[in-house]
């Protein structure tokens, strides 16, 4: 007969191979009441993104010979923008907070509740998570975090809605003295840096896509509306280090979602079809990148780097083209 000890150790095993950037959907369903799932998959060697298909590859095959995987490069014609009246967000504060845990890999809100509505098809939020830096790219740089917002519809067809994350300028993050971090030829730029850069970009481009409006085009930091400061994220990533341990939980204070609904709804989106951007790297995935920006204190980012460390896959191929990894 098995102990109960035994029988601990055998469920916390399972819960250890379990979660992903689907945890809470129907491809991964959580347990409420059970021990926080840990990955067994990871960002660096053997466990990294080259070796995810190695660890399980059967369920994995997709993330070494999908067509259709995420993250990828935001350039002129991959994406297409989602006209105003296609898409509503809707999610209701938590007064109450909501279970933060840490997945060993990353770091995640369960903020169930909210709906959105895509050209007539009904989601509902499943939680919301980080990565570290951005996965997406904007025209080849990234930036300090990304956040996806994982949603559900019947049937298991998922969205993600993905939203950048930046730190502002300011005495003590130019006063640092550690060094930005770099990806291949990818460099961390500042948001001033990138500005002016992108702006660059823009004015020696003459790309033209034939039946895309200009928009459609080419996907840049917003013009017209300045980086929001989220008083949201702070209260969420201001906790991080109380679940700083893979395998904790915690509840945070009450979240104001309307001021996440808010800004995003007051921006726009562009649209691809792509995958999870973690094991099982499942296609079809409805990727919704939103132009608004949002920013924490430096300090708050500092914060969340020291638990999340580095969890971003590397940049896929465009989609329709071979796995990056072919």
């Amino acid at each position: 007969m098995i102990s109960s000890r035994a029988w601990l150790a055998l469920f916390a095993a399972f819960a250890h191979v379990s979660a992903s950037c689907g945890y809470g959907t129907i491809l991964q369903p959580r347990d409420a009441q059970g021990p926080v799932a840990v990955n067994n998959f990871g960002y660096i060697g053997s466990k990294g993104p080259a070796g995810w298909a190695a660890l399980d590859p059967v369920k994995n095959a997709l993330c070494a010979k999908g067509t259709a995987q995420s993250p990828i490069n935001l350039i002129g014609g991959v994406t297409r923008s989602v006209p105003k009246g296609q898409l509503s967000i809707s999610i209701p504060d938590m007064t109450k907070g909501a279970d933060f845990e840490n997945l060993g890999t990353t770091v995640e809100v369960m903020a169930e509740g909210g709906k959105l509505s895509l050209a007539g098809t009904q989601y509902t939020l499943r939680q919301f998570h980080f990565h570290l830096p951005s996965e997406h790219l904007d025209h080849g740089l990234s930036m300090a975090m990304e956040m996806h917002m994982v949603w559900e519809a019947d049937g298991g067809k998922i969205a993600v809605i993905a939203a950048f994350v930046d730190i502002p300028d300011s005495p003590t993050a130019t006063k640092s003295t550690e060094p930005r971090v770099a990806c291949g030829n990818i460099k961390h730029l500042s948001a001033t840096e990138r500005r002016a850069l992108s702006q660059r970009q823009q004015d020696s481009s003459n790309e033209t896509i034939p039946g895309l409006h200009e928009r459609d085009a080419r996907y840049d930091v917003p013009k017209k509306a300045a980086p929001k400061a989220s008083a949201l994220l702070q209260t969420v990533l201001g906790n991080v280090d109380k679940i700083a341990q893979p395998g904790t939980r915690i509840k945070t204070p009450p979240l104001v979602m309307s001021e996440l609904v808010n800004v995003l709804s007051s921006g726009e989106f562009v649209t691809y079809q792509g995958s999870l951007t973690t094991p099982p790297c499942k296609e079809g995935v409805q990727w919704l990148i939103s132009n608004q920006v949002l920013f924490i204190p430096v300090g708050v980012y500092d914060k969340a780097r020291a638990v999340i460390g580095f969890n971003s896959r590397f940049p896929q191929n465009a989609p329709g083209q071979p796995n990056a990894l072919f």
